[in-house]
């Protein structure tokens, strides 16, 4: 007999309820921006009450914070991106090839969710100075990610060795920017496995001695 714990009926309601709010306002937010959406809509659209919104988020920008941070990890469960299985895989690779074909892969999907997010950030940022504030300025998250990446990659056999692990901490923040990938794949229409082979194939070239692809 397992000893696991099964989430209650009334837990499993407030997370189907949380998960219907927070499609809700993505639909919206990507459909009408984030500054013409007010929360009657999205409650309206989650088939909620408008207070029930307040009592999960408490405000739009707190929904919208946990809108993105739900969007990047790809749901709602309290795992860090640097512990995810994704991650951790890719970064337990055999060879600096090997794992950033991995890498490449688990980060693109992270991008082709938030691609729509982001443009919506954005301009909630621009209406909304507060907005901002919600994320910290010292230090972006997105490049402590890839640093670490970085770090474990310049210690794979297959490595370039005069490549500063800073250049290459540069590199995948740069070449695995939400901004490279809707350039390409929203605006200049490439397939997500075009993308994918490109940015892996890029950054092997930049980042691994020579046959450490073969």
């Amino acid at each position: 007999m397992s000893d696991v714990k099964q989430p209650s009926k009334r837990a499993q309601k407030a997370k189907e309820t949380r998960r219907r709010i927070l499609e809700a306002a993505l639909e919206l937010f990507v459909q009408d921006g984030y500054g013409a959406t007010n929360l009657q809509d999205v409650a309206d659209r989650a088939r909620v009450a408008v207070q029930t919104i307040y009592f999960v988020f408490g405000n739009k920008r707190a929904l919208l914070k946990e809108l993105v941070d739900v969007t990047i990890a790809g749901d709602d469960e309290p795992v860090a991106t640097m512990d995810r299985p994704w991650y951790t895989g890719a970064l337990a690779a055999g060879t600096a090839p090997d794992m950033l074909r991995a890498y490449v892969a688990g980060t693109t999907s992270i991008l082709e969710r938030v691609a729509p997010i982001g443009r919506v950030l954005d301009a909630a940022v621009a209406s909304d100075p507060e907005v901002a504030a919600l994320w910290p300025h010292d230090v972006d998250p997105r490049f402590i990610v890839h640093q670490n990446a970085a770090e474990a990659l310049a210690a794979k056999p297959g490595a370039r060795v005069d490549v500063p692990v800073g250049e290459m901490a540069d590199l995948l923040y740069g070449l695995l920017s939400p901004e490279l990938y809707l350039l390409f794949v929203q605006e200049r229409g490439w397939p997500r496995e075009r993308w994918e082979r490109w940015a892996g194939e890029t950054l092997c070239a930049q980042l691994c001695s020579m046959g450490g692809d073969s």
